[in-house]
Order: structure tokens, then C-alpha cells, then sequence
């Protein structure tokens, strides 16, 4: 029998709406959606979700289970989940354990449920799933056949076990996959932070002056579109050549502390810990407004916030206002967790077609190959990267070249003459 921890199961309703209306949009998925139906890949195999629980994800599991899966699902972010998305997939039959605005507790213990329903294959965001197996359920972790990570801080995470020695079980990397990264991480990423940002504060982009922290792919993103809508941009870094390379791109790389003076709007992309601090928020402009665009709540130290502010209060929705003993205003979105995904609805339906193809797809590659892999971290192999990419283009309607048999015979010779 199904099992549910959701907030109100009567909010089904809504939350079908919301999936139904992503599944229109995410015509990749649905293409293999149709392929999963057919051959019934999964049949007889457990899967576990843990991204964060709004309509795209929910696409994604009812995906898995079209494949013949029986699929459990939690929310990677207590901020995250969308209640009446949860409630929705619980009442079509899955196993679902999250809710909005879960304790540090209950988040805990709903992504226990998740391990304890036994999952063959694991699909984690950020890696607090495959830290649990090989923590505090490692009995479950020997059933495990393997797993996908979506992001660039679980990865992080899985590349740290491998390089100890201690994986317990093969994991494919499907943050650094072309089509996840380039998409995913640049244009989903800048088009929900700011999504998140302007739907909460209501308050214009142009003109001001924007802090991006952290010059990856997903820091691009932000800094791009920040830069489209009319902000000067500064980005901070620790990464001289990533410094050098958003300089070329027309931003101002900056040390952090001399950008604190100058930041209206300051964004952390970074997946480390501490990138502002008390010796930041010391020189920060009244009204100064920080966010966090990196899984974790931790880029933006809270507890030096607090120890700095006289007064603390909640200003709006996702707005909390910390007042400085000289007076100064600065104010915190979303409690310092994911912008996008706790004051928005995460990345648009169209880029996590992709993402959540490749995760598709992926899973069905570590089924199909578990007794071949070693525990050790995969990239996206490159036929699966090439397919998302292909069904994409042929769902815009766009048809490109292909090499002739000559053309692939001249770029595989290494001696063409003079």
C-alpha cells in the first residue's frame, strides 16, 4: 500500500494542476516517457527521489514509474516542496514523505522513510540521501545498486567519498553532463534567482548594483541576466582564471570585501561555506539585500547576522530585515536557503526537460550496467548526453548537419598532408 507524510492530502487538486501543466512543457520527457511505457525498464525495482518536490520533480517520478518503478520521493530542501505537489503525487499512489517548512528533524526523518522502503537505485540532489546510507543506514546502502546526483554540491560530495575509498556503490554525475550544466546550471539558474528575487522584493533590477559570488556556470547565469535587465555587475572569486574569464565577460571581479561596500543586491553561487560574513555585513549600505543561490544555507553566515542585529523581523513574505546598530537595514531572502526554489517555483519547465532527462535515462543506464560499474563516481555517458540533446532540438523543430563518412575520415587522421 502507498505511504504518505504530506501536509494535507485535500490539496491534491491544485498540485495536479500544477504537473499537468510542466508535463505540456517538457516534451523530451514525454518522449521518453512513451519508450519507458513500452519496455518497462524499471519493473520490479525501487526508486528514490530526493529533489526538490514541485511540479518538475513530480513529472520526473510519475516518469519512473510509467518505466514499471516503484517510486518513494522527498523533498532535498525543507524550503522547497510544494505542498500541494506532494499531496498530488501521494494521492496518485506514491510513496511521498515531505513537506513545506520541515523542522531540521522532520526533514531527517523523512528522507529516512525514503531509505527504509529499500530503494534499488538512488536519485539524490545535493547528497544528503547517499550521506544517510553511509551513515546511519548502511544496511540499506548493500542493496543499493547505484544512484544520479543532480548537483554541483552533491557531486562535490560523492567525488570526496570516492577519492577515501568509501562509496558503497556506483553514482553517475549528472551535474556535469553538457546538457545539464550548460542549461541547467546557466540559463535555469539565471532565470529563476531572479524569478525568486523579483517575485519576493517587488523592487527593480536596473541600476543597481549586483554581487555575484562565485563565477561558475550557475554564477554566469546570474551574472548574465543581472547584466541583461540593466545592473552593474561585480563578481567575486577565488579562482584567478575564472576571475580573468568574468572580467572578459564585461563583470568586475572584486575582492568580497571591497564589493560588500558597493552591493545593492548580493548573491551567493559558490557551494562553500561562509562566503559573507560579519566583516562583510559591517561594511554593507542600508538596505543592502542578500540571497543565496547554493544548495546548502550555509553561504551566508546567519549566525553573524543575528549577532550583529539589534532588532530582527519579518518585512514580507521570504524578507527578513536585521537591523545594525548604526541603524543600517539589511535584509535576508528566503532565510538564506535556495532563492529559486524557496521564494520561486525553481528553474523553467523547458530547462529541466533536460536535467531530468538526463536523470531519466541515467538511472536506466545503472540498472542496465550495475554489475559492470565499480563504486566509483560516472560521468553522463555521451550517448545519453547526444539523445536529450537530439530530442530537444527535434521537440524546437530544428535539424542540424551530420558528418559525412569523408568528413569523419579527414578529422580522425592525424597526417593530412601539406
Amino acid at each position: 500500500m502507498p505511504d504518505y507524510i504530506v501536509r494535507d492530502i485535500n490539496l491534491a487538486p491544485a498540485g495536479r494542476l500544477k504537473i499537468d501543466w510542466v508535463r505540456q512543457h517538457m516534451p523530451v520527457l514525454n518522449e521518453i516517457r512513451a519508450q519507458f511505457e513500452k519496455e518497462q525498464p524499471f519493473k520490479g525495482y525501487r526508486v528514490a527521489v530526493c529533489i526538490h518536490l514541485e511540479a518538475k520533480t513530480a513529472y520526473l517520478a510519475e516518469v519512473l514509474r510509467a518505466g514499471g518503478a516503484e517510486v518513494s520521493i522527498a523533498g532535498s530542501n525543507p524550503l522547497s516542496t510544494q505542498d500541494d505537489v506532494a499531496a498530488a503525487l501521494a494521492a496518485a499512489g506514491l510513496n511521498v514523505y515531505s513537506w513545506y517548512n520541515a523542522t531540521d528533524e522532520e526533514y531527517k526523518e523523512h528522507l529516512l522513510h525514503l531509505i527504509d522502503d529499500q530503494p534499488d537505485i538512488v536519485i539524490d540532489d545535493g547528497g544528503d540521501v547517499v550521506q544517510l546510507l553511509h551513515t546511519e543506514r548502511t544496511e540499506a546502502a548493500s542493496r543499493v545498486l547505484g544512484g544520479c546526483e543532480e548537483t554541483t554540491t552533491g557531486v562535490l560530495r560523492l567525488r570526496s567519498l570516492a577519492k577515501q575509498g568509501e562509496l558503497k556503490f556506483p553514482m553517475i554525475a549528472v551535474n556535469d553532463a553538457y546538457c545539464k550544466y550548460l542549461f541547467d546550471n546557466r540559463y535555469g539558474t539565471g532565470e529563476s534567482v531572479w524569478s525568486g528575487i523579483m517575485r519576493t522584493t517587488n523592487l527593480i533590477t536596473a541600476g543597481k548594483t549586483v554581487v555575484v559570488a562565485g563565477y561558475g556556470w550557475c554564477g554566469k547565469g546570474i551574472a548574465m541576466r543581472a547584466k541583461g535587465m540593466g545592473a552593474k555587475v561585480i563578481v567575486t572569486e577565488v579562482d584567478p582564471v575564472k576571475a580573468i574569464e568574468a572580467y572578459m565577460d564585461g563583470f568586475h571581479p572584486m575582492n568580497s570585501l571591497e564589493a560588500a561596500k558597493l552591493g545593492d543586491i548580493f548573491i551567493t553561487v559558490t557551494g562553500c561555506k561562509d562566503v559573507f560574513t560579519g566583516v562583510h555585513y559591517e561594511r554593507m549600505k542600508d538596505g543592502a539585500i542578500l540571497c543565496n543561490a547554493g544548495h546548502f544555507d550555509v553561504e551566508v553566515n546567519k549566525p553573524d547576522l543575528l549577532a550583529l542585529a539589534t532588532s530582527r523581523r519579518i518585512v514580507r513574505k521570504d524578507i527578513e530585515e536585521f537591523t545594525m546598530k548604526d541603524g543600517r537595514k539589511i535584509y535576508l531572502l528566503a532565510e538564506g536557503r535556495l532563492v529559486n526554489l524557496a521564494a520561486g517555483d525553481g528553474h523553467p519547465a523547458e530547462i529541466m526537460d533536460m536535467s531530468f532527462a538526463l536523470q531519466a535515462l541515467s538511472a536506466r543506464y545503472v540498472l542496465e550496467n550495475a554489475k559492470k560499474l565499480s563504486n566509483e563516481v560516472y560521468v553522463v555517458p555521451k550517448e545519453i548526453d547526444d539523445r536529450v540533446a537530439n530530442l530537444k532540438l527535434k521537440s524546437l523543430g530544428v535539424d542540424i548537419d551530420s558528418l559525412t563518412p569523408e568528413q569523419e575520415a579527414y578529422i580522425n587522421e592525424w597526417n593530412h598532408g601539406t
